[in-house]
């Protein structure tokens, strides 16, 4: 991951920007909220938008998904197309698919991909791992 400057959090890809998405709000578990994976937190506003934003933790003021600070992502990835959100920790890419998208993950536009991130994380003990619903995959790389 790549960085703006010391405690300014990971460079963003201009024109890069969240727009209506709030998948962040969605999809994971944000235990500060005590609310768990696939809800939308309390705080999730439709359409976008937050409305403790200027209050909001830490977890969610340093998170930004993978499509918003890699420029080596092609639009198929933004996650409003996707319908997937995508975040690094350390060696691991965590993968967490809408639960109404099913099996997206599998086709071979970001199947490939993900193989071939899951390759390029093995040397360091890397991994992918995809939240897909109640499913719960590595890829094999």
């Amino acid at each position: 991951m790549t960085f703006s400057g010391e405690g300014q959090g990971p460079a963003l890809v201009p024109g890069r920007d969240c727009g209506t998405c709030s998948l962040c709000c969605i999809l994971p578990d944000i235990a500060e909220f005590d609310k768990p994976a696939n809800e939308p937190c309390r705080h999730c506003l439709v359409g976008g938008g937050c409305d403790a934003y200027d209050v909001r933790p830490a977890t969610c003021r340093d998170f930004f998904c993978l499509w918003r600070t890699d420029p080596t992502l092609g639009d198929e990835w933004e996650p409003s197309v996707s319908r997937m959100m995508m975040y690094a920790q350390g060696p691991q890419l965590t993968v967490l698919v809408e639960p109404e998208a099913g099996e997206i993950w599998r086709e071979e536009r970001y199947l490939s991909w993900l193989e071939e991130r899951a390759q390029a994380l093995k040397p360091q003990g890397g991994y992918v791992v995809v939240y897909a619903g109640e499913e719960v995959a590595v890829v094999k790389g």
